[in-house]
């Protein structure tokens, strides 16, 4: 048995009003009408459509939700096909070269672009809240000297609702601003701290003299010196970095964070779960892998040889291609651009004249090109951070301190947003049914 669907024709006002999609079930041969609104059909208005009145009704199976929209959101908008990527109506090419990472956080939280006022008084905040406990640094110290830094990173940032019990009183404006301030201000911190546990180094406390990646590089790099004084060329190259990672639609962490926040826990939990899914090699780990593979290419001269071996199946082009985007990443043009000024100051990566050849063969093959493969963000967001003498651990954290502000927004608006729920997908159950327990010694 088949179901058969199409659309309607007939008058359609301005905005898509009044559109509708006809679906004809061939098992009963009744006919339903469903409402599209923004290109989408709820999937709610199938379960109308059943064989008889006991039936469950019908769902759809969607599996990685690769074509189901779960929420509405206001927050970043991806054109995949032109390689367009906004935070509230602004491209990421005006973010990146005119503003900065904390004011596009409180873009992305607020809605709007703060005013000069806003914006100092929003970076107060911030600054004065970047100390953390010292029992979380007794607590970091606990885990083993070769603890991943990602590992300490989600179980310091779960840990934090342990300190703010208030934090769970979700629907109160006020507490939600001061948790919003607090993870902002500590993430950079536990995320030092992780690295310098990671390097066997002792700990560095905040200098709240200093810019919000001027902070981060001096809780890196600080040793004997009474001040640190960041490189101004690696201070607005890290801080490009994190804008460019601060939102990204609903991609696995974001979409974890919203699952997890939908049963109204503190954020901080559900800031965890982001990071948590971050942890994950192909979400967070892409851009080792792709700094993996150019090691393993290892000169110019190796690349026809391993691009003919990505086409047989042999070996696979990392940092190349995107879910959303079939165009190149715009992130990607961004970062290229920044590196040269960290090459500048930390000395040139060998690895750099791979990546370029490498892109450069890649987009002249129609091989390539026809399957939407263009270089994204990973693909050279891992020189950077190998310019800057990161273990390819901390990557990933370096992505977590980004996204913390585009994870933050996106828990927000699911805990306004009146449409949300607790999170519950359905399932297609496939296992067997009415079994009879048989005791141990009779099977």
């Amino acid at each position: 048995m088949s179901t058969q669907t199409q659309q309607r024709s007939g008058d359609r006002t301005a905005g898509g009003g009044g559109e509708t999609l006809t679906v004809t079930d061939n098992r009963t041969g009744q006919t339903y009408e469903v409402e599209i609104t923004d290109g989408t059909v709820r999937a709610m208005d199938f379960r109308q459509i059943k064989v008889s009145e006991d039936d469950f009704g019908l769902m759809t199976y969607d599996p990685a939700y690769t074509n189901t929209a779960s929420c509405r959101s206001a927050i970043t908008y991806i054109d995949g096909a032109a390689g367009v990527l906004e935070h509230r109506g602004y491209s990421i090419e005006q973010l990146c070269e005119h503003s900065n990472y904390l004011e596009v956080a409180y873009l992305l939280i607020h809605g709007e672009l703060p005013t000069r006022e806003q914006l100092e008084s929003w970076t107060h905040e911030i600054t004065i809240h970047t100390f953390v406990h010292e029992n979380i640094k007794s607590f970091m110290q606990g885990f083993r000297y070769d603890a991943h830094p990602m590992g300490m990173l989600l179980a310091a940032v779960g840990g934090l609702s342990t300190f703010y019990p208030d934090a769970m009183q979700v629907k109160d404006a006020e507490l939600r601003h001061i948790q919003i301030i607090r993870l902002l201000a500590k993430m950079p911190t536990l995320a030092a701290f992780a690295f310098r546990h990671n390097m066997g180094q002792p700990y560095v406390y905040p200098d709240n003299d200093l810019s919000y990646p001027g902070n981060f590089l001096s809780m890196m790099y600080k040793m004997t010196e009474l001040k640190y004084e960041p490189d101004p060329r690696l201070e607005r190259a890290l801080d490009v970095l994190f804008i460019l990672h601060a939102d990204h639609e609903q991609n696995a962490s974001t979409s974890s964070v919203r699952a997890v926040g939908s049963t109204q826990v503190d954020p901080y939990s559900s800031v965890a779960a982001g990071v948590a899914a971050l942890y994950g090699p192909l979400h967070g780990g892409a851009n080792e892998q792709a700094l993996r593979m150019l090691n393993r290419i290892g000169t110019i001269e190796n690349i026809p040889d391993f691009l003919e071996g990505v086409k047989r199946g042999d070996e696979r082009l990392m940092g190349f291609g995107h879910r959303v985007y079939k165009n190149y990443d715009p992130r990607a043009r961004v970062i290229k651009k920044h590196l040269d000024e960290v090459f500048e100051v930390m000395g040139k990566s060998p690895l750099l004249e791979i990546a370029v050849e490498l892109e450069k063969r890649a987009l002249d093959d129609d091989y390539f090109t026809s399957r939407k493969l263009y270089p994204n963000v990973d693909f050279y967001s891992g020189l950077l951070y190998e310019a800057l003498r990161l273990p390819t651990e901390m990557f990933p954290v370096m992505f977590a301190i980004g996204r913390t502000s585009g994870w933050i927004a996106q828990w927000l608006e699911m805990i306004q947003d009146s449409e949300q729920k607790i999170a519950r997908p359905r399932q297609i159950y496939t296992g067997e049914r009415e079994r009879t327990y048989v005791p141990v010694d009779q099977r």
